[in-house]
Order: C-alpha cells, then sequence, then structure tokens
C-alpha cells in the first residue's frame, strides 16, 4: 500500500500533517494507482508491507522520524540519526494508554511521544493522531555475528 509522507519529525507542523490526503485501497486482489496532482502540495510516497493495521487505518500519513528524536533504541554503533517510517492514524483523536501520539502543544509544536495517562498530555494541547505502526529499516550493523555453527549462521 502507497501513502503520502506528511514531513520530518522533529519539524513537522500541524498543517503538514493535515494537509496530506488518503484515497482508500483498492480491494484485495486489484491495482492501486497514483496520480499526484500537479496543481496540489508536491508530497511524496511510500510503500509499507501489507497488513491488517496498515489496511485499518482509517486517515493515515506516513512521517519520517529520526530515532534519537523518538526515543527508539538502536545499536550503540550507530552515531548518525536513523530515519524511521511512522504511519499516524489521524483518525485516532482520542487518547490511548501507553501509545505513541501525535499531539499540538502550545508553543511547543508537534511532539510524537507515549504518554502513560491522559493527564501527562500538557493542557490546551490537540490530539492529531495516534502511530499505529513503525518500520525500522535494516542496516548492516544490525547483522548478527557468526557463531561458529553452521546450522545458526546466515553466511556459511
Amino acid at each position: 500500500m502507497y501513502f503520502q509522507i506528511a514531513g520530518m519529525y522533529p519539524g513537522i507542523t500541524k498543517e503538514e500533517l493535515k494537509a496530506v490526503t488518503f484515497s482508500p485501497p483498492s480491494e484485495m486482489g486489484q491495482w492501486s494507482y497514483d496520480f499526484s496532482d500537479p496543481d496540489g502540495p508536491q508530497m511524496g510516497t511510500v510503500a509499507l508491507p501489507g497488513s491488517n493495521i496498515v489496511a485499518s487505518c482509517e486517515d493515515p500519513a506516513v512521517i519520517i522520524g529520526e530515532h534519537f528524536a523518538l526515543g527508539v533504541p538502536l545499536p550503540d554503533s550507530l552515531k548518525e540519526p536513523v530515519d524511521l517510517l511512522l504511519l499516524v492514524d489521524r483518525a485516532k483523536k482520542g487518547f490511548s494508554e501507553r501509545k505513541f501520539h501525535v499531539v499540538d502543544v502550545p508553543g511547543e509544536g508537534v511532539v510524537i511521544r507515549g504518554f502513560e495517562t491522559r493527564g501527562e498530555i500538557p493542557e490546551g494541547s490537540e490530539i492529531l493522531g495516534r502511530v499505529d505502526f513503525v518500520l525500522v529499516p535494516w542496516l548492516p550493523c544490525m547483522q548478527k555475528t557468526k557463531s561458529g555453527f553452521m546450522e545458526d549462521d546466515q553466511l556459511y
């Protein structure tokens, strides 16, 4: 399935997130086409692997987020930020415990964070959506080392 990219985090604005449009997916087994609107805002698209979570998003948008800014642990050998793909369902504006939300915080802008309770969300904030799916790229530093046993090693 293809989704429009709203922007990069940190730095994405509420307006950029809301500007993304979505066309319902085609029926299973049918092709889906994307013809960009030359008069509309130019936004990239990205393909995500199909799953029930991805297919059930009512109003999806993708945000590219840096793993440091999101607090996602990756191997310590990484010194540069790694871009993660976050699928946000903008239809889910209610609070959910222990879920990551995209929140417009007065004076701070858009933040992506997990909240244990509704009271942790700063007063006057607006929930813009919930992060339903995160795609982490596979990097060479994630390759496990050889164990010495051919049955365990991928590279023998």
